[in-house]
């Protein structure tokens, strides 16, 4: 037996058998045996073997860990033990400790998880130890085992991160952006800081899982996880996908609702670009909701809320916008949930309703064409626009009971007209996908005793997201029945030269987003417009122009060679007792009638809101509002250059100063520009701070409805003054701005 095992067994073999009475006598084959057993224990890399001196000093250890820490077993010994090990902090057995303190304390030890100090390999131990003693009681060292765990404790982190990361995306999972927004949140209300929520979830993405399957339908969730991670670069940010297409993306520290837009605007852009799915292109949208900390929130379950309530109305309002919190939407919500409620009787309590936009020949100014938009006229809310009603009708799947009442009706009255002009029916992508619309179509046009060539079917770029040879084969079902199809929106997708390659249209209708700005110096839109035109006459197709309301604009049409146009210059919808009468000798002309120039369309503003001056409030009524400005009615004697506080309610103040005065009229100029809302409107990039109403004597809460009290905007101690404008009187019917 050599000196070294021989040390070793004399060191260990009470740790092979040796109770509280003492150590164990061996005979010198058994020694020998036990020395045997201890060498291949240490070799096979499982445990092995420490001691110490009473300093702490290591006096041996295994050559296991040497290797595993890059060294030599020499340069190992007789250095401080606690100088191999860093103790890991998340072990509930070392507590507060320190390996020093431990090892001072002369006490049994067992199961310390340990890392290896070392910088060749992350190695992670459990050490065991038991202090020695001799015959008289003096501590001589300890005497201790180790194991190797670091297998087991990836396992843990992979599990653990299991726990907290989506498998499929690699993204925050909803557990752990839960648990990151109730502590950041936490943190930042002590420290008086701001948090963002943006809630986000994919439109459409239901029907490329339906028609391409679930496999391509996780391929797209990876590659808009991708897309998420290069758009949101803001310091901190999280993004976590909290199941299906729902993604949320915290943003600490931005309450500037101009920066969050362009944000929700850039992801809404970015996600809305083609995907390439195992050889198949597709297009998908986003709707994006917003809530920021503390003015839409204080706990994670109101901020959440918020948030959800912001992505249902942006879902609401038509797809592919965002929307942020405001205390109105929970009104909102309520009435598109009763609109949902409602529409499921609308078709069969006869409240619906065919109205029909005419579509007029470029040179003659005939009408050759209707197109049949449905109407509802609600029994309590009244008229229900289209724009609210449809989308609700998309996710409540009642879009293709509806689509199929609009293409009986239409048929019905176009059997009616004289002449031969045309009826044109929207066909919605749901519509399209059932196999039995052809025979729907076909049923129609008996029960009208309507000829096919006289229906038109204005299908949009969506139908295309499905199987192409379903696609192929349903066109030449409705061709085979004799029915014009048209592309409608075109220009607004992603693969429409594509498409027309293999699409059987007739017609082209060009989406009025291309026409605006079309008469503009500069603007490329006409030369669009040309090469639009000029495929379409190649493939011996029609083209049509939408939304045309001015006379300069509808001249640029008829150089650029578009056969037909649609919009306000020539009629707005109207209904079917109307057309009749206007066509009873067969044909319909209209004459062009609108403003010489486009211009933009100018919201109408009509509310109450509240300007403040020193320590005074006063009520007027906004009769318009720009990004730069607004016109109030409601003081006299005000003159130019007078400064005020625009108090437009939940917490949005603008400073402005007078720069117009007229009577009781005043024109004031922001002195920073709104922002946009997501919704068409504008709204203030920041808000009254709850943290600053707080320290004035408010509890500390999300942001209530209408204004603040005075004591809020004066100087405390400052004496009052008395008003320095009169006010008269102005009647408007309030409305709020998000």
């Amino acid at each position: 037996m050599s000196a070294s095992s021989g040390h070793a067994l004399s060191r260990f073999k009470n740790l092979l058998g040796a109770g509280k009475g003492g150590a164990v006598h061996l005979s010198s084959s058994e020694q020998q045996q036990a020395i045997l057993l201890l060498r291949d224990y240490e070799e096979s890399g499982i445990g092995w073997f420490w001691a110490s001196d009473e300093q702490g000093n290591l006096t041996y250890v295994s050559d296991i860990v040497a290797q595993k820490m890059g060294k030599a077993r020499g340069e190992l010994l007789g250095k401080p033990i606690q100088s191999l090990f860093i103790l890991d902090r998340d072990d509930d057995n070392a507590s507060e400790r320190t390996l020093p303190l431990i090892f001072s304390a002369r006490k049994t030890f067992s199961s310390l998880q340990v890392r290896a100090a070392s910088d060749e390999a992350t190695v992670w131990w459990t050490i065991s130890g038991r202090p020695q003693f001799n015959a008289d009681g003096r501590f001589f060292g300890y005497y201790g085992n180790g194991v190797d765990i670091t297998a087991s404790r990836q396992s843990q982190k992979d599990a653990s991160r299991l726990a907290q990361y989506d498998s499929l995306t690699g993204l925050a999972n909803r557990h752990r952006m839960g648990k990151r927004l109730e502590t950041t949140l936490a943190a930042y209300r002590a420290a008086k800081r701001s948090c963002a929520v943006l809630m986000l979830d994919l439109d459409r993405f239901k029907q490329v899982n339906d028609t391409l399957g679930h496999l391509a339908g996780d391929e797209l969730l990876k590659q808009v996880a991708q897309r998420l991670q290069r758009v949101v670069v803001e310091k901190g940010a999280e993004i976590g996908r909290l199941g299906g297409d729902e993604f949320q993306i915290l943003v600490p520290d931005v309450d500037d609702r101009g920066r969050l837009g362009e944000i929700a605007r850039t992801i809404i852009t970015m996600l809305s670009q083609p995907y390439q799915i195992d050889g198949s292109r597709c297009v998908i949208g986003a709707s994006v909701g917003i809530a920021i900390a503390p003015y839409d929130g204080v706990s994670s379950e109101e901020l959440v809320r918020s948030a959800d309530l912001a992505l249902y109305a942006s879902k609401g309002g038509g797809r592919g916008q965002f929307r942020f919190y405001s205390s109105d939407l929970h009104s909102e919500a309520e009435r598109r949930r009763q609109i949902e409620e409602d529409l499921r009787d609308a078709l069969s309590g006869d409240q619906m309703r065919v109205a029909y936009q005419p579509i007029v020949d470029t040179k003659t100014n005939q009408v050759v064409s209707l197109e049949s938009l449905a109407r509802w006229e609600h029994p309590e809310l009244g008229e229900v626009s289209p724009s609210v009603f449809i989308p609700i009708a998309e996710e409540a799947n009642l879009i293709g009971a509806l689509g199929n009442w609009i293409l009986k009706q239409a048929c019905i009255d176009a059997a009616q007209l004289p002449g031969n002009v045309r009826i044109a029916v929207n066909v919605s992508a749901a519509q399209f996908a059932n196999p039995g619309f052809p025979a729907l179509v076909a049923q129609a046009l008996a029960h009208a005793e309507l000829s096919p060539e006289r229906l038109e079917l204005e299908l949009t770029e969506s139908i295309f997201l499905g199987d192409q040879a379903a696609t192929e084969e349903m066109f030449n079902q409705l061709k085979m029945l004799g029915v014009r199809l048209v592309l409608d929106d075109f220009g607004t997708g992603y693969s429409s030269l594509s498409y027309l390659q293999h699409a059987p249209f007739d017609k082209i209708k060009i989406d009025k987003a291309f026409i605006r700005g079309v008469t503009q110096p500069g603007n490329r839109n006409a030369a669009i417009i040309s090469a639009i035109v000029s495929l379409a006459e190649a493939l011996d197709m029609d083209t049509t122009a939408e939304g045309i309301e001015a006379h300069d604009e509808l001249e640029a049409m008829r150089k650029l060679r578009v056969r037909q146009i649609q919009g306000y210059i020539y009629a707005s919808a109207v209904c079917f007792e109307d057309v009749a009468e206007a066509m009873t000798s067969g044909e319909w002309t209209i004459e062009p009638e609108g403003p010489s120039k486009y211009r933009p369309e100018r919201r109408t503003v009509l509310r109450k809101v509240g300007l403040i001056h020193e320590d005074h409030r006063y009520e007027v009524t906004m009769r318009n509002l720009s990004r730069s400005g607004c016109a109030v009615e409601g003081l006299i004697d005000v003159p130019a250059g007078t400064q005020f506080v625009v108090d437009f309610g939940e917490g949005q103040l603008a400073v402005a100063v007078v720069r117009r005065t007229a009577g009781s009229m005043q024109g004031l100029e922001f002195e920073q520009q709104l922002v946009d809302d997501g919704a068409g409107g504008l709204c203030t990039r920041h808000r009254v701070s709850p943290y600053v109403l707080a320290q004035a004597g408010m509890p500390l809460q999300a942001l209530p409805q209408g204004s603040y009290p005075m004591q809020l905007m004066q100087q405390p101690g400052a004496a009052l003054t008395l008003p320095k404008f009169g006010q008269v009187d102005t009647k408007t019917k309030p409305s709020k701005i998000a």
